[in-house]
């Protein structure tokens, strides 16, 4: 791959949205970007990208944060240390983004759109229905001037939109795929500013990754279809665009995309399950080179050094946690000595407050010292081997302990701020929905959070545990009650 930059070197970014657990495909996009600017004397930037207003929020925002920095990469220029391209945090700098639109729209490369989202929806439906990608139709395309400035001033809602070539294809070369050709056809006619003002992502970043002076782009495959419209903005605006890079996605042992549905995919859920982030960073850093057996424990030093982005797979990045367990012990026992072992164990029994919380629910409950380990074991451990017959006791039917898992897990994810406070509400808030008792709701609940049926408090015992450690937990005691289900 050839690396260009301008007067300003070699400049990377990793850009994430806050709008849920940080995953653990942001640290493989971040580490890619971080290793890539040690690799050539560059720098590494963080921006983040908060345009879905009501998605984003300062909690998700502050964990972004927390589990990059646990990862222990260093950004040169963010939010949280400013530099001189900021604001580094894309509501910030929304006034920004208007006068690009405005020169896009007095150039002729872009349009105002009155479509209302029924209207949409039913062009999607239709094109649907006939066999075809759902794309903007252009019905708002020929519009004069002057109906444009009378809808305008008549109150109606309305977007900005990019004009597509008709015709031809956009052809380019991505650094990991090669020589890409994509027709302009089966591009979308992309929304760049939205009704509320706020840019939508591709608007705002290839505005800010100009402005920043991004020499490299290197993200998920996932964006690669999108990479027309970037190129187009670029060549709209008469900028140089930066090189490509689009890093095969994660994937499970069987192909299929890492997903929180399947496996726990949070930073935070392999913090609390006792990962150690030098070996969760010497996991992710081998998808980006090729190593000898008996070379993989390697130190952030060391996969920078032997980092190789002229050699990447497009075969997808898989996912093994076998071979994850397998490095983190080696960590344990090969890198780190007794007094660091003794800290690393303090470090993660304290993290969140688990150990202190723990404890001080605890005191109250235990007439001896030696019952801690059964009443508030469940807080460090990673696995609790739940199993059918430990939700035998539970005077509900296993049906309708299923249905009681299976609608609040996903009911959970609605929590914005995760606390004991909105963990009652919402948990109390499904209780109703069921039409059933909370304690009749609570009860499998005790179970499958704590493995017992006498323990901490269970709202409290939630919070403490997070949001991701408790996802899996219901999803392995849904797994297990479905076994007594499927056995009667």
């Amino acid at each position: 791959m050839t690396v260009s930059g301008t007067a300003t070197g070699v400049r990377v970014r990793i850009a994430p949205s806050p709008t849920g657990e940080p995953h653990v495909g942001t640290a493989y996009i971040a580490l890619f970007n971080y290793l890539f600017a040690k690799k050539h004397g560059g720098e590494f930037i963080l921006r983040i990208e908060d345009t879905d207003a009501t998605r984003s929020t300062p909690e998700f925002e502050t964990k972004v944060l927390d589990a990059l920095k646990w990862c222990g990469l260093e950004w040169k220029e963010g939010p949280d240390i400013g530099g001189p391209y900021g604001p580094y945090r894309q509501s910030d700098r929304k006034p920004m983004y208007q006068p690009y639109a405005e020169e896009l729209l007095d150039k002729g490369h872009a349009f105002r759109c009155f479509c209302t989202p029924a209207r949409l929806e039913q062009m999607r439906e239709t094109q649907r229905a006939a066999g075809k990608p759902p794309k903007y139709d252009g019905l708002c395309l020929s519009l004069s001037a002057e109906e444009v400035t009378s809808r305008m001033a008549a109150g109606e809602t309305t977007v900005i939109r990019m004009k597509i070539p008709a015709e031809g294809s956009c052809d380019f070369t991505d650094g990991v795929y090669g020589d890409v050709s994509i027709p302009w056809d089966s591009v979308d006619m992309q929304v760049l500013i939205k009704a509320d003002g706020m840019p939508t992502y591709h608007m705002a970043n290839v505005i800010d990754d100009h402005l920043m002076k991004i020499t490299h782009v290197a993200r998920g495959e996932e964006w690669l279809a999108s990479v027309p419209k970037h190129i187009l903005l670029y060549r709209y605006f008469g900028w140089d665009q930066p090189v490509f890079m689009h890093l095969s996605l994660m994937r499970n042992a069987d192909k299929s995309k890492l997903s929180k549905r399947k496996n726990p995919t949070s930073i935070s859920y392999y913090s609390a399950l006792g990962y150690i982030p030098e070996a969760l960073m010497n996991f992710l850093g081998l998808f980006f080179m090729q190593i000898a057996e008996g070379e993989e424990l390697l130190t952030m030093e060391e996969l920078s050094e032997k980092f190789d982005p002229d050699n990447l797979s497009k075969a997808g990045a898989i996912f093994d946690i076998q071979k994850l367990d397998w490095l983190n012990g080696r960590w344990i026992r090969e890198k780190l000595s007794e007094e660091e072992f003794r800290s690393r164990v303090l470090t993660w029994a304290m993290e969140n407050d688990r150990l202190r919380e723990g404890l001080r629910l605890s005191q109250t409950r235990i007439s001896k010292l030696g019952e801690l380990p059964d009443l508030a074991g469940f807080l460090l451990k990673s696995d609790l081997g739940l199993q059918p017959s430990d939700f035998a006791k539970i005077k509900s039917p296993p049906e309708e302990i299923l249905e009681i898992l299976n609608t609040v897990q996903p009911d959970l994810e609605k929590i914005l701020e995760w606390n004991v406070e909105t963990i009652e509400a919402e948990l109390r808030a499904i209780s109703d929905r069921m039409g059933k008792k909370l304690k009749v709701v609570v009860s499998p609940l005790f179970v499958a959070v704590s493995g017992s049926s006498r323990s901490l408090p269970l709202f409290d015992s939630m919070a403490i545990l997070g949001r991701s450690v408790v996802r899996q937990r219901l999803k392995l005691a849904a797994q297990a009650v479905a076994a007594l289900v499927g056995s009667k």
